[in-house]
């Protein structure tokens, strides 16, 4: 009966680090890891902004870390995000954490966007409080090894183009 005890107490331990050890493996956010270059429109105007993403926290979220070149007052960058991508079990969609130096409106549901498993495209959809939405899509093209990444915003039913960008490997 001791050997059993010891068995289910090791099964008991082991099993949770186990299973933190494999985190959420996804070829498309693979893809997604690694240092880039955004280049394209943002808001009608150019810009060039680098990113650096990681898997992190036991490989259960890429976060990445975007910068802008262009600089804003007191040689801050003009912009500047974290971002965490995840998998959401109980809806089986991929979640999106955004953080950024835009607003600072507070941790909400509003910085969370998710989007449904879809070929090579990452469309997540966040929903804003006043009755917004910001379509935020990435897009990869295995044959270059690029994305282009999309950026809508709607508003009392009108949605207008806010960002095209793509990414490039540094």
């Amino acid at each position: 009966m001791t050997t059993l005890r010891v068995v289910a107490l090791f099964l008991l331990v082991s099993l949770p680090a186990a299973a933190q050890q494999h985190g959420f493996q996804d070829a498309l956010i693979d893809q997604l890891a690694g240092n880039w270059v955004l280049k394209g429109t943002i808001a009608g105007a150019e810009t060039t902004h680098d990113i650096a993403a990681e898997w992190v926290l036991g490989h259960h979220y890429l976060r990445f870390h975007e910068v802008s070149r262009e600089k804003g007052s007191g040689d801050a960058p003009e912009y500047e995000a974290i971002v965490f991508i995840g998998w959401d079990q109980p809806t089986n969609q991929y979640a999106c954490l955004w953080l950024d130096s835009t607003g600072g409106g507070g941790l909400d549901t509003q910085v969370i966007g998710h989007a449904k498993p879809s070929g090579d495209d990452l469309a997540f959809v966040f929903e804003l409080g006043d009755g917004g939405i910001i379509y935020t899509t990435f897009a990869y093209s295995r044959e270059t090894d690029t994305w282009q990444w999309l950026i809508d915003v709607e508003k009392s039913g009108k949605r207008k183009p806010f960002a095209r960008v793509a990414l490039t490997r540094q």
